[in-house]
């Protein structure tokens, strides 16, 4: 059998992944959920191909991912960079600090949101601000 096409795949496990939630990231999603937060739309388990991130603000282009002792620095450096390089800010916050400092997590969030991203998104077929007229 054929695996589908790996966006198909990642759609899946994020709808499997919806239903087997951790403590925080169900702590999380109940600030988060119906834009309850500074009237902020985020999504859960969403998809930006190859990975799939816990939360995402897709307007401010804003990803939340939560680790927990299983998260491997290294690879989440390299995930970051990517995420980046795609033109969206990464915050990462522990479970535990979800658990127990959930305000600050907010407030962080809430910050986040606030200062403009110093990574623009790109525009299309690597046009910018050049030529005669600009």
């Amino acid at each position: 059998m054929v695996n589908p096409p790996l966006p198909t795949r990642l759609h899946e496990r994020a709808r499997t992944m919806r239903g087997a939630q951790t403590d925080a990231e169900a702590k999380l999603w109940m600030h988060l959920r119906a834009a309850r937060l500074g009237g902020l739309k985020f999504r859960r388990q969403y998809v930006i191909p190859p990975y799939l991130v816990d939360f995402c603000c897709v307007e401010h282009r804003l990803v939340v991912e939560l680790d927990g002792s299983q998260h491997d620095e290294e690879s989440d450096a390299g995930r970051t960079r990517a995420l980046s390089a795609a033109g969206y800010r990464v915050l990462r916050f522990w479970n535990n600090d979800v658990l127990s400092r959930t305000e600050a997590v907010l407030e962080a969030i809430l910050e986040a949101v606030a200062k403009p991203n110093p990574l623009p998104n790109p525009s299309p077929g690597g046009r910018g601000a050049s030529g005669p007229d600009r």
